[in-house]
């Protein structure tokens, strides 16, 4: 975490207004004040404040009836306020190993990574029903910085992550998020589909579960 930022930043109610915007696509100043239980007024210096500093964007949004109202989000200086699990070394070290013994031996290195990775998820997340299966792996999840939630229906089940740890490591190496996909199939046993979006400096990534809520375990191919 960039302690230089989050000197910059200041007062706690400031940190609390980027970690609420942080698990959303944006919120108005309205919206903040009620989630938050601060002053509408005190809410709206807090973020001009911060736009004025670059950590917010604006952007309008629709509303069904009237005029679309002014929603605050982050920006990408942010970013180094939240966990970060790789660093400049880690992709250095990738980009060498791909320019010494070809374009396949960074991607050998990320796939051995990723299978030791899903031996210790799926330790963790051990369970009978996809949806216990799920849970857990979201709160695994979440403690790993990936400000995990999850969401359930009677058709699917999502897990939803509004930060990535490894988010320059993506950038610089796209499989990644294919490796990840593969590691959720195989430590919850069941199909799933990777979304990701971004928007100024929002990260949001959806994995859907393709199963039954209530379907029992059954181990899924290796990677």
């Amino acid at each position: 975490m960039n302690q230089k930022l989050i000197a910059e930043i200041g007062k706690s109610q400031r940190l609390e207004i980027i970690n609420k915007l942080k698990r959303t696509q944006g919120l108005s100043v309205g919206e903040l004040a009620e989630q938050l239980d601060m002053s509408y007024m005190g809410v709206k210096q807090h973020c001009v404040d911060l736009e004025s500093e670059g950590y917010l964007d604006t952007w309008r949004r629709a509303k069904g009836i009237g005029r679309p109202e002014m929603v605050y989000r982050l920006t990408e200086r942010t970013h180094g306020l939240f966990p970060s699990a790789s660093n400049g070394m880690t992709i250095l070290l990738l980009e060498n190993a791909k320019a010494l013994y070809g374009p396949a031996a960074a991607e050998k290195l990320l796939f051995s990574v990723f299978q030791k990775k899903a031996e210790a998820y799926q330790t963790k997340v051990k369970a009978d029903t996809l949806a216990d299966r799920a849970a857990k792996l979201t709160r695994v999840r979440d403690t790993e910085g990936h400000m995990a939630d999850i969401e359930q229906d009677a058709a699917y089940i999502r897990i939803i992550e509004h930060h990535s740890p490894i988010h320059d490591l993506l950038k610089a190496f796209p499989i990644v998020a294919r490796l990840e996909t593969e590691l959720f199939t195989r430590v919850l046993g069941t199909s799933v589909q990777r979304e990701e979006a971004h928007a100024s400096g929002l990260y949001r990534c959806v994995f859907t579960l393709h199963a039954k809520v209530g379907a029992k375990f059954q181990q899924a191919e290796l990677l």
